[in-house]
């Protein structure tokens, strides 16, 4: 038996019409996720242990942009955020030395301090830090860094910041290349979502 041929338009409208209306719906998600990835929030895992225990390898978290403020793509402008950095933060950045790449790390220096490390501890314009999410770890002194040598103060510049790893033994960090602009910063690790058994806040 040949098959039947629908010759109503009504029908063909239709399905273009249903086409139409899912082309709609998934280019305005893509349009949105884009846009909370670009201001709001955006998802991280972590590749290495140089911020063990606070981070381990294959921690995924989330990283808030409104913060600080989020920067407008393609430019160096950011825009009014709810809080300032502070020391003790930890943060995504763009690594200064490749932009491809992101880093995370805890902001221990904040623009034009005098900074020292010294023995394990950090010294911020010659006075001790006393804040236990710095002064509970023990930060290393490295002959062969730029900014970590025994004895040496750094004066951080106007409009950067100095960060280190939690895990100071096994971290890149400032000490070897140097200082991390404010507009390459991407926003304040707020916490893990997976695995589920390390779901928490970020300190």
């Amino acid at each position: 038996m040949a098959k039947k041929i629908d010759n109503n338009p009504e029908n063909g409208n239709a399905i273009k019409s249903e086409i139409r209306e899912w082309t709609e719906s998934i280019i305005i998600a893509l349009i949105l996720a884009i846009f909370i990835r670009a201001f709001f929030i955006q998802a991280f895992k972590i590749p290495s242990g140089s911020m063990r225990p606070t981070l381990i390898e294959r921690d995924r978290l989330m990283v808030n942009k409104l913060r600080y403020g989020p920067l407008i793509p393609f430019t160096k402008i950011r825009l009014p955020g709810f809080s300032k950095i502070k020391r003790g933060d930890v943060i995504v950045f763009v690594y200064p030395q490749d932009k491809k790449r992101d880093f995370i790390k805890r902001v221990i220096g904040l623009p034009r301090e005098m900074l020292e490390i010294s023995e394990g501890d950090i010294y911020i314009n010659g006075k001790m830090i006393d804040d236990p999410l710095i002064k509970n770890r023990y930060y290393y002194n490295r002959e062969n860094s730029q900014y970590g040598k025994p004895g040496q103060i750094i004066e951080i510049p106007s409009g950067q910041v100095f960060v280190l790893g939690d895990n100071s033994q096994s971290s890149h960090d400032s000490r070897y290349w140097g200082f991390v602009p404010m507009e390459n910063i991407i926003g304040k690790a707020e916490f893990i979502y997976w695995p589920f058994n390390r779901m928490r806040l970020i300190k």
